[in-house]
């Protein structure tokens, strides 16, 4: 606790530099002076701008705003920066290099308007601290810069990466990114960026925080002990565990994953019981030995144990037993038969990202959209080529009906036939591919393509991909337990707050909006939006 001094100290400085912070804010406006009042931020006592600044900007200004494309001809783009309100730019082309293709100078002119009202700021940015952070990206590269002078500025592309660059530049031009928070905010947002990857503390309360903010998650404190005392005897063969991780590498990539899906688990794992009536976990996502994320099949014992004791990302468990009906049309032999068919295989990374992507714009979180995802994924293609053609390259290729494209050949060529990457994005997974490593399952389409096997979808069966289907999809199914008389005696025995289902582990009590509510139907979740923060979408999409 501080001291009587140090806190009247805090005090009186806090008083003082919120006063000025008020003064600056009216002169500001009346004046339309050259420094703006967020430039005064980074100078006051922490304890006063660190709250005003997490107000002003998040984790999610890290990502850059597409503003368009410059191409060749008249093809002028004008924004509103950051930092300078009035900015266009062009794009030239030339052969200074003596290249078969020559290169190119993208044109970029960035005025502040004022400079209308103030000469002696003309040159100059609209505060005297900001700075506009710009990405440009073709298939084949991705470069940054920045500026905080008023004036002409170029972007040198000296020769162009074969004919395949230049066509495309030529037709559809290099895109355009704008850091939208500026300087500032950019830095800030990094610092709210790198605490959901690490395992303090810190990083657990930034993970809930950013839940908090952009999907208006709620993490109520359940009463102790935050630990189950499970029967396994109430457990069968389907039932579903589902997970939420909220610190250490796989939380913030969980956190990430929730915020674009809508899901409010991140994780998911699947009970087995054998002839014997020894019972087993069922899991896509398992660490083995080597460090590799496969299918595995763990006694549960060893399961529970290692995510009470080892897992160091917190996680937050509940258990969704099966309805009794659709237990009794559970065929566990078939069940079996596909969890052995699968196991030590690979984790289904090849499609991952596209059982959240259904549609052309209804499922980006601004400032993210098509755009901004190609850029990513060059960006990734350059650094880890082969992580590239794991996550995406692949299965690109198998919306195209070709083989072995690059991610700038899959560009070109979407192109080519009249289309566009962004609806390339939105042709739905189907569970037959065959992928280099086999067929690809993440944690939930590993579970469901069980279900499948085991005849929980019946007739529809061959007309849903649950490699279409997130982990929200999957606990909207209306294949648990509805009648709360049933629950096993010791779910949520500890909790003031009956759950539908039964949370296990952890100190916050978990939340599946929509939890079994939805029947299966043809084409399921193949063209579902999932905008947040109220994840709305329309039925029998």
């Amino acid at each position: 606790m501080a001291s009587p001094s140090s806190l009247s100290s805090f005090t009186v400085s806090s008083l003082f530099a919120t006063a000025v912070l008020v003064l600056v804010l009216s002169t500001a406006v009346s004046l339309k002076s050259a420094l703006h009042p967020r430039d005064m931020l980074p100078h006051l006592p922490r304890q006063v701008s660190w709250p005003i600044l997490n107000s002003l900007y998040g984790a999610a200004d890290l990502l850059p705003t597409f503003i368009g494309t410059a191409n060749a001809g008249n093809n002028t783009v004008k924004w509103k920066g950051a930092c300078f309100y009035e900015n266009t730019a062009h794009m030239e082309f030339h052969n200074k290099s003596g290249s078969k293709f020559g290169g190119g100078t993208l044109h970029i002119k960035a005025r502040s308007i004022i400079s209308r009202t103030i000469t002696p700021f003309a040159d100059k940015a609209h505060s005297s601290t900001c700075m506009d952070l710009y990405v440009f990206a073709t298939p084949y590269r991705v470069t940054w810069t920045w500026y905080f002078i008023s004036r002409p500025h170029t972007v040198e592309f000296p020769e162009w990466d074969g004919q395949a660059e230049y066509e495309y530049v030529k037709n559809k031009g290099v895109s355009i990114f704008l850091m939208h928070a500026g300087m500032l905010g950019t830095l800030q947002a990094m610092c709210d960026v790198f605490p959901l990857f690490t395992n303090t503390g810190w990083g657990e309360s930034s993970n809930l925080a950013f839940l908090e903010k952009h999907m208006g998650a709620k993490f109520e404190a359940r009463p102790e002990p935050w630990v189950t005392k499970v029967n396994t005897d109430d457990i069968q063969s389907g039932d579903l565990l589902v997970l939420s991780k909220i610190r250490g590498r796989w939380g913030g990539f969980e956190t990430l994953e929730k915020w674009v899906s809508g899901a409010y688990a991140g994780h998911s794992a699947v009970f087995l019981r054998d002839t014997q009536g020894k019972l087993w976990i069922g899991e896509s996502g398992n660490e083995n030995e080597k460090g590799e994320d496969v299918i595995a099949i763990l006694p549960w014992e060893e399961w529970w144990e290692f995510e009470q004791k080892k897992d160091d990302s917190n996680p937050q468990i509940a258990f969704l037993p099966l309805h009794p009906d659709v237990r009794a049309k559970f065929n566990v032999t078939a069940a079996w038969e596909y969890a052995r068919s699968m196991e030590g295989k690979p984790y289904g990374y090849h499609n991952l990202i596209f059982a959240w992507i259904d549609t052309v714009t209804a499922n980006y979180p601004p400032p993210i959209d098509a755009h901004l995802v190609a850029s990513f994924m060059t960006v990734w293609n350059k650094l880890q080529p082969e992580y590239a053609a794991n996550m995406w390259n692949e299965a690109l290729n198998k919306r195209l009906g070709t083989e072995g494209l690059g991610l700038p050949d899959v560009l070109v060529e979407v192109e080519k036939r009249g289309s566009s990457f962004d609806k390339l994005l939105t042709v739905p997974e189907q569970d037959d591919w065959i992928y280099s490593d086999g067929k690809s399952t993440s944690c939930i389409a590993f579970i469901l393509e069980m279900y499948k096997e085991a005849g929980l979808f019946g007739s529809l069966a061959s007309s849903i991909q649950v490699t279409e289907f997130t982990l929200k999809d999957a606990y909207m199914l209306n294949f648990f337990e509805n009648n709360a008389s049933r629950l096993p005696k010791w779910c949520n025995d500890n909790d003031n707050v009956k759950l539908p289902y039964c949370q296990i582990l952890g100190k916050y009590r978990m939340e599946l909006p929509g939890y079994n509510t939805m029947e299966p139907y043809t084409h399921m979740n193949e063209q579902c939006p999932s905008l947040p923060p109220k994840y709305n979408r329309p039925d029998n999409c």
